[in-house]
């Protein structure tokens, strides 16, 4: 279905080739999963099969891609659109219409598809995602996990041969990730369509995968079945991880398979007990919400919440899409509507001063985050940052550097990486010194290196005394980074406690290990070695 024959793409100015003498063959009917680190390749090799790459991206592509028969250098993209589907990573961003109804039917609309044909696909399509009861809603005013649905279900309406999807879950919760990846698991296999699925979170992907295309970071592609190529790729899921501690062979690819082979771990492990996590050092509540009720129009988003969060702390915000975790923390930043209630950061609310005022008291980092920034390069969002914090000459670009090092100051942050463009957000926010600091979603796009730098960047934050709160559906990031979770329902809270606590006794908010190792409450993988090193000194003793 798909032919790489020595394709190789260099873009102007560049040093070397982002993609070098790849040859790669995808037949009809597989799901393959692209992995690699930020900046490897993933987005030039997914651009180049529907020929965004070269026709829109620029650069020079030598070799052939074809599709179906098809050369991506003859047929520009437009003319590839009924066989090949793609969802990028901004869903908002490719939307053209209002609705999601009329969103879903456009693009057969542009396809000259009949009517009737039209109506039975948007039914079917809408069921299929769990998206029936937003079909009138207004696309602006849906969660970004809601958003990412109906722009996959933009696309699936089509019925392309192809699919290509980049980050497809990343803005999704467990539950509704699970139910895309089964729709999407379900095309391929009754349907015969090829699905190139590009996804940082591989834990949720890697055992529905039939192939493995990992780009190492060199140029160089590498592909094969999933059980094999996964023995030496920098990008594991922790089953893999923990298989490749335990000496399990094969190598697990989904939890099923690692409890399996399980149970002579747990035997090792049983009558150790996972270790404390480090005791929060928990100062004074820096900010006491009380009541806190959110509405648009007739929807509540926000139901009567009360929450403290306390300095050296770092909560985990979790729950389904749509639940009123963003509408949270906007009301509690200040920004946000909120109807009733009432927000204390250090002796003041912060959706009654200004918005430069606000900003000094509690710093929102919101899903996208480059909706902040605005101006045509790293060092003037930095100075302007400093200007308006009222903070001195080069404070935001010192925090920068201590968050991601080696930025160029004249770089347009448009430019970045996404863990670039996050720390840029961050440093700009912290500026104005906040000692409460909101996450929406920032391990949305990370890698696995970047998203350990993030996690020790939070730890640091709680550390200097801030009380930190993370927006995520990032199940191992919070096993990790978060002291306290509050799991989030209709606009309720439904659960507050330590982490260990609430993930544990949740199925959808699990963590792999904790899922494996059930009933002995481990979380991470770091947790296990440790444990087992313990073990080997004991017995050496």
């Amino acid at each position: 279905m798909i032919r790489f024959e020595d394709v190789t793409v260099t873009y102007a100015g560049a040093d070397r080739p982002t993609l070098r003498d790849v040859g790669l063959h995808l037949p009809e009917g597989e799901l393959c999963l692209v992995t690699g680190r930020t900046g490897s390749g993933k987005s030039t090799l997914l651009g180049a099969v529907n020929g965004l790459v070269p026709h829109f991206t620029g650069g020079h592509l030598s070799g052939e891609v074809t599709v179906a028969g098809i050369s991506t250098r003859q047929a520009p993209p437009q003319e590839l659109a009924h066989l090949v589907g793609v969802v990028g990573q901004d869903p908002l961003a490719g939307f053209v219409t209002d609705t999601v109804e009329e969103e879903l039917a456009y693009g057969m609309e542009q396809l000259g598809t009949p009517p009737d044909v039209m109506r039975k696909r948007v039914e079917e399509t809408l069921d299929l995602l769990g998206i029936a009861p937003l079909r009138h809603r207004a696309l602006r005013t849906l969660s970004g996990g809601q958003q990412q649905r109906v722009a996959i279900g933009s696309v699936l309406t089509r019925q392309p041969r192809v699919l290509v999807l980049d980050e497809p879950t990343s803005a999704l919760d467990p539950t509704a990730a699970e139910e895309v990846l089964s729709a999407i698991t379900r095309l391929v296999h009754d349907l015969g369509t090829t699905v190139l699925v590009a996804e940082h979170r591989v834990e949720r992907v890697l055992q529905y995968a039939d192939r493995l295309v990992h780009l190492p970071g060199d140029g160089r592609v590498r592909d094969g079945e999933p059980a094999v190529l996964v023995r030496d790729t920098d990008v594991a899921p922790p089953v893999v991880r923990l298989g490749r501690l335990a000496g399990w062979d094969p190598l697990p690819l989904s939890v099923r398979d690692a409890r399996r082979a399980a149970g002579p771990l747990r035997d090792r492990l049983a009558g150790g007990t996972p270790p404390a996590a480090p005791p929060a050092v928990r100062g004074e509540d820096v900010l006491t919400a009380r009541d806190v009720v959110v509405g648009y129009g007739p929807v509540t988003a926000v139901r009567g919440v009360s929450l403290e969060l306390a300095a050296g702390q770092v909560t985990a915000l979790m729950g389904r899409n749509g639940s009123g975790k963003s509408s949270l923390l906007w009301a509690l930043q200040g920004s946000g509507p909120r109807s009733s209630g009432s927000v204390d950061a250090g002796g003041t609310d912060p959706g009654r001063v200004r918005a430069r005022k606000a900003r000094a008291l509690v710093g929102l980092v919101p899903q996208t985050a480059s909706d902040l920034l605005y101006l045509e390069s790293v060092d003037a969002e930095c100075d302007r940052a400093d200007t308006e914090a009222g903070a001195p000459a080069g404070t935001a670009r010192g925090l920068l550097d201590s968050l991601a090092p080696g930025i160029p100051g004249t770089r347009h942050p448009r430019d970045l990486s996404e863990g670039q463009r996050l720390a840029l957000v961050l440093a700009v926010q912290l500026a104005a010194a906040p000692r409460a600091v909101l996450l929406d979603e920032p391990t949305r796009g990370l890698d696995h290196p970047a998203k350990e730098r993030f996690t020790a960047l939070v730890r640091r934050l709680a550390d200097e005394g801030r009380a930190v709160v993370v927006a995520t559906h990032d199940v191992e990031f919070v096993a990790r980074a978060a002291d306290r979770v509050l799991v989030m329902a209709e606009g309720d809270v439904v659960a507050d406690g330590p982490t260990a606590d609430v993930v544990t006794s949740s199925p959808a908010f699990a963590p792999q290990v904790a899922k494996v190792l059930a009933p002995q409450e481990w979380l991470t993988v770091e947790q296990v070695a440790d444990a087992l090193a313990d073990v080997t000194k004991e017995v050496t003793a």
